[in-house]
């Protein structure tokens, strides 16, 4: 019997001691998830999380992965969110994603939803997805009413006259439907007023002229901008990564890791957009 009491005794502590191990191996074997399914895991956190305003950055960033399901699908659900905001992201960047799948989904959101920012934003992105339905709410704007004759949804009519009598309001919905001419996708405009009216302009101007380097096809540019990512300012970090998905080239793919590290998470979600489409292009060149 004291044999016995002895080898269950040493059972447990074995026990016990391969449970702790498996414990303290659990984060080594998070931090061997590869860029790509970081990046996935950052932005899947993004979208579920309860700060609306990083919801809103999620969605924002995802017009930086066009053409990918999974993208899609994220954008889609976000739809039905109960915040505006959050909502009027989603349709900005199913439009930007360029996936006509989501064209139902978009039509829906112009017949139902009562918020007159959403139901424009959906029909920014029906008209940047080549369906002239889009056209129907701006022409309600002015109107009053549809081409069809319908009148709007809701508090479509009451919203949309309060943006018009509004000149802050309606910047705010510029902003946000990218109408102005502004750095990157991911920020909100209060974060870029804020920096505008702060006597450090210097990040706004050197961010809005990466984003036009984006289009540059010199090397040269590329290199530039691969620099800019490590930038102490965070605002030219996050433009930097914007611009490098947008460039398309997958052979920086290597130098985005870092960012989703970034210890603001519009920088991080905006690196794990950058990796997931830089990923596809990779996988797409094989």
């Amino acid at each position: 019997m004291p044999a016995l009491r002895t080898a269950i005794r040493k059972f447990r502590i074995f026990a016990v001691a391969g449970f702790i191990g498996v414990l303290s191996a659990a984060p080594s074997y998070l931090s061997a998830q590869t860029p790509l399914d970081q990046a996935w895991t950052i932005l899947q956190t993004g979208a579920e999380n309860k700060s609306k305003d990083q919801q809103v950055m999620t969605m924002r960033v995802l017009q930086l992965i066009p053409g990918n399901a999974k993208a899609v699908s994220l954008a889609e659900k976000a739809l039905q969110d109960k915040d505006t905001e959050v909502r009027g992201a989603a349709a900005l960047s199913l439009g930007a994603m360029g996936d006509k799948s989501a064209i139902p989904q978009l039509k829906g959101v112009i017949k139902n939803d009562k918020e007159g920012s959403v139901a424009l934003a959906a029909a920014k992105a029906l008209i940047q997805l080549g369906d002239e339905h889009g056209y129907e709410v701006y022409y309600a704007v002015i109107s009053g009413t549809r081409k069809s004759g319908e009148g709007l949804v809701g508090d479509q009519t009451k919203e949309l006259g309060q943006l018009l009598s509004n000149p802050k309001a309606m910047e705010k919905m510029a902003f946000e439907q990218g109408m102005g001419f502004v750095p990157f996708g991911g920020i909100s405009l209060q974060v870029y007023q804020r920096i505008q009216q702060s006597k450090a302009k210097a990040p706004i101007l050197k961010a809005t002229s990466i984003k036009v380097l984006a289009k540059d096809p010199d090397p040269r540019s590329e290199k530039l901008i691969v620099t800019a990512l490590s930038d102490k300012e965070w605002l030219i970090r996050a433009a930097a990564y914007d611009a490098l998905a947008r460039r398309g080239d997958a052979a920086v793919l290597p130098d985005l890791s870092a960012g989703l590290k970034d210890e603001k998470i519009e920088v991080q979600l905006t690196a794990a957009a950058a990796v997931v489409h830089l990923s596809t292009i990779s996988k797409q060149s094989e």
